[in-house]
């Protein structure tokens, strides 16, 4: 059985990226084996409109799927700050993300939020390893969320998978958006993520980027938030991270209904690679 540790308030995100930034040494890697857990929280209603603000979503009684990520995000970076793990946040690669939404989320709802590692797996360029979120709301599940990191030049278990993705048409956008440079400080407020590649050119540089990056995380807020009126009340969303996105610079956004879901793509301004692939499914 799984230890649980429950935590007395949000951790703070600053020191834990601090402990992130510190090299390791480690090959294997490895994650902490307990969950951890926030009891009763209560959502900041000035933070939620904010949030809503930089990522598109329009404020309302229920809350965004991706918010409920947010809320999650501090316990990620509290466990991958452990001294058992040798994954370190900062420096990985968010891959994937998948989420359910079993039922819409009320603003003024207390929510037991949880968190855990695990899955470690062998990949061609290092290590996959899941961090597992849920949401529950008087003892029941309303949302659960994987986060999938690639930790580049680690070693785990298993044989080396590298999964094929489906080959991207070009396509012609139904909208752009023009990401202005501080798009990333906007997102760090609301967001609380401190991480510097999305703030700091030196940093970004230091991290092979020419320029500060968005977060992943806003990507995929954006894309769901141009389809927030199309969508059921209970729905599953996959997102895959295909190619970082510069700030400043102009995306494309491209959807198509498939068969009760939809099929979407943030790509380049012209529509001709993907950033961001998404699959939405009822």
């Amino acid at each position: 059985m799984t230890q649980t540790v429950r935590l007395d308030a949000v951790p703070r995100l600053g020191p834990a990226f601090a402990r992130a930034l510190v090299p390791t040494r480690a090959k294997d890697a490895t994650v902490p084996g307990h969950e951890v857990r926030l009891e009763r929280q209560r959502q900041d209603v000035t933070r939620l409109a904010d949030y809503c603000r930089v990522t598109g979503f329009t404020l309302r009684d229920t809350v965004p799927p991706t918010w409920l990520h947010v809320l999650a995000f501090p316990l990620h970076v509290h466990l991958l700050g452990d001294p058992r793990a040798s994954v370190r946040l900062v420096g990985a690669v968010h891959v994937t993300n998948t989420m359910t939404q079993h039922r819409p989320v009320r603003v003024g709802e207390p929510l037991d939020i949880a968190v855990r590692a695990g899955h470690v797996r062998s990949h061609r360029r290092g290590a996959l390893v899941d961090l597992q979120a849920t949401v529950s709301t008087d003892g029941a599940l309303v949302w659960e969320g994987v986060s999938t990191y690639l930790a580049t030049g680690m070693r785990a278990p298993g044989t080396p998978t590298d999964e094929a993705h489906e080959p991207f048409a070009p396509v012609t956008p139904h909208a752009r958006w023009r990401l202005p440079a501080t798009l990333g400080r906007d997102y760090r407020r609301v967001s609380g993520d401190p991480n510097p590649i999305h703030t700091s050119k030196v940093a970004a540089r230091g991290f092979g980027f020419a320029r500060p990056i968005i977060h992943g995380m806003w990507t995929h807020a954006r894309a769901l938030a141009a389809l927030e009126s199309r969508l059921p009340e209970r729905y599953s969303v996959e997102v895959n991270f295909v190619k970082p996105v510069l700030l400043p610079g102009t995306i494309g956004f491209h959807a198509a209904d498939a068969g009760g879901g939809w099929d979407a793509a943030v790509t380049t301004r012209d529509g001709a690679k993907p950033h961001l692939r998404m699959r939405v499914r009822p």
